[in-house]
């Protein structure tokens, strides 16, 4: 008798084995989650600091960090940047932000924000854009990016300026896509660009093509020397990147807008007066009107200069498309053939 009865509560006892193998596990995994989340503010401090070293300065009001068990939240209340680095104040400020990482996909980053976006720029001109859904995904590896999607619903822009006429924008859906090129050498920098915009209303553009139908942007691009851009969009990186002889590589671009369809490529540069340069040699179907210049009496008139050369089918023209002569920018203004249209010269952007 007295030999049996320890043995018995000794197999008892194993009996809470499984319970106290997932107390370890949880507290393990607590520990973990922990450590990550401090990792997380690590790291954003540490973006921060560098982006105030940089003249950036980013307030995320009454940020906190959660998430546990399986995701990491960071929430601000609202975000804002500021800049004075290029002798203007420049203020950037939305709505309340999240952006989320799950522990078991670390170099995924997924952010939602909410509108509306509100810009001071400089030369007294102010951007607003409003939205019913934003939200945008980082891929990274050891925080070097590697591709970023962005998604807006019902996105609506309207840029002021003083003395000038507000111009607009509006779309059912915007999407833009980057990701670093596979296949072209290193030395390119090169990064791919895709954006497509769905009910797409600019005003300017039905002026241009005498047509107020919403219309579909589908745009393929390839940016190159895209390393000037680790510093931000501002004037000094604009002028890094002209200086490495960056380009723009226009791939695809195709407009539908009611009847009307502009399928064109292309290349751009910034020139030596800061303005938008390069050529685009663009093919139509469907458009009466240019720029308030019927498009058979461009077409009459650029055969009548060219001698007669000008057919209805350009060598490179998609079937059934019109192939235009090559639309160029060049010290700010724009030609069609040897035609300058009669645009407002194209501003400095920077």
């Amino acid at each position: 008798m007295t030999d049996t009865a320890p043995r018995r509560r000794s197999s008892r006892a194993w009996l809470y084995s499984p319970f106290i193998a997932l107390a370890l596990v949880a507290a393990a995994w607590t520990g973990f989650w922990f450590v990550v989340r401090g990792r997380v503010i690590d790291a954003v401090d540490t973006a921060l600091t560098k982006e105030a070293g940089l003249g950036r300065s980013w307030d995320c009001t009454n940020r906190s960090v959660g998430g546990f068990p399986f995701r990491v939240e960071l929430r601000c209340g609202a975000l804002s940047l500021s800049s004075a680095r290029w002798g203007e104040a420049v203020r950037v400020q939305t709505g309340p932000a999240l952006a989320v990482g799950q522990i078991y996909m670390p170099n995924l980053v997924i952010a939602q924000i909410t509108g509306p976006l509100q810009a001071t720029l400089p030369e007294g001109r102010k951007l607003d854009l409003a939205w019913s859904r934003l939200e945008a995904s980082l891929t990274h590896n050891a925080g070097d990016p590697e591709r970023l999607s962005l998604v807006i619903a019902d996105p609506n822009a309207s840029l002021t300026a003083p003395g000038l006429t507000p111009e607009t924008w509006r779309a059912t859906s915007l999407e833009a896509h980057l990701r670093r090129n596979p296949t072209r050498p290193a030395a390119d920098q090169a990064v791919d660009l895709a954006i497509a915009a769905k009910g797409s209303v600019l005003p300017a553009l039905d002026a241009l093509m005498g047509t107020t139908e919403p219309g579909d942007v589908d745009i393929q691009a390839t940016l190159t020397q895209t390393q000037a851009f680790r510093i931000g969009l501002n004037p000094d990186a604009l002028e890094a990147w002209r200086n490495a002889a960056g380009q723009i590589e226009l791939t695809k671009l195709v407009s539908i807008k009611g009847p009307a369809r502009i399928e064109a490529t292309g290349q751009f540069l910034i020139d030596q007066t800061h303005r938008p340069a390069g050529q685009i040699q663009a093919s139509l179907a469907g458009i009466r009107q240019i720029a308030g210049i019927p498009v058979g009496g461009i077409a009459a008139g650029l055969g009548g200069l060219l001698g007669g050369r000008l057919s209805a089918q350009l060598p490179g023209a998609a079937p059934g498309l019109t192939a235009l002569p090559p639309v160029v920018l060049r010290e700010g203004r724009v030609y069609l053939g040897p035609i300058r249209l009669p645009l407002q010269p194209l501003p400095a952007l920077y």
